[in-house]
């Protein structure tokens, strides 16, 4: 301590410096690296944000096409494609129709692998979602199209299914139906379909069906014809 004591006030001056210019740049370094990490989140989070917009494009593509495949539907067939590639090209025509321009790719997963709500046991595609399960960046204000996806809290939650008509008089986008009511609506009108009218049971017998009246035969064109008595010889004179 006595040899620090007799150090000159400039060379003290110098360490004193020395010692805050050393402070003042680790905490630079550290205000430099937290701006770094909130730079990278952000940059993360507005990446997934993006990601998760083109997710939404996608799925309205598939609603689209699922929507158009139900309305070409011939009377009596069903409505749902069994596979996703009816829709890129219609079996039921003979041409080449298509709903769906191609199979897009996930921009969550990177890959062309979606998840496929069906109807009863693979009958029909309903919805398509996807497969990742990481939390959504949005979870509200999302387009009246998208109304059902507030709230969720996984991706795979958004369930892509056939567009709902929009009402008489409305511009509004076409509403995304939920998969329940897909599944309710469908099954309820299977059950509610009219059965078969017999005719009613009477306990009168039948009546008994007429004969039809016998062929008259042609008339014979000799049958009005009077026969001629057989001409009788002139008789002999007799001796007297």
């Amino acid at each position: 301590m006595a040899e620090a004591s007799t150090l000159p006030n400039g060379a003290r001056r110098i360490g004193n410096a020395r010692g805050f210019t050393y402070l003042s740049l680790i905490i630079l370094v550290a205000i430099i690296a937290l701006i770094t990490a909130s730079a990278i989140k952000l940059g993360s989070v507005l990446q997934r944000s993006k990601a998760e917009q083109e997710l939404l494009d996608i799925g309205g593509a598939f609603s689209d096409a699922l929507k158009s495949y139900a309305d070409a539907t011939p009377q009596g067939q069903p409505t749902q494609p069994p596979s996703l590639k009816e829709l890129l090209k219609d079996p039921r025509f003979p041409g080449t129709r298509r709903h769906l321009r191609k199979i897009f790719v996930d921009p969550m997963t990177r890959k062309a692998e979606w998840g496929i709500v069906y109807l009863g046991d693979k009958v029909g595609v309903l919805a398509v979602y996807s497969l990742s399960d990481a939390k959504p960046v949005k979870i509200s204000n999302f387009p009246v199209r998208y109304s059902g996806f507030e709230g969720k809290t996984r991706i795979s939650e958004w369930k892509f299914a056939m567009a709902a008509d929009s009402p008489k008089g409305e511009n509004q986008a076409q509403t995304i139906k939920p998969v329940s009511d897909l599944q309710q609506g469908l099954g309820s009108r299977q059950q509610n379909l009219p059965a078969p009218i017999s005719p009613p049971k009477t306990d009168q017998p039948e009546p008994e069906k007429e004969a039809p009246p016998p062929k008259e035969e042609p008339a014979s064109p000799y049958e009005n014809v009077i026969p001629t008595p057989p001409e009788t010889p002139p008789a002999e004179p007799q001796d007297i």
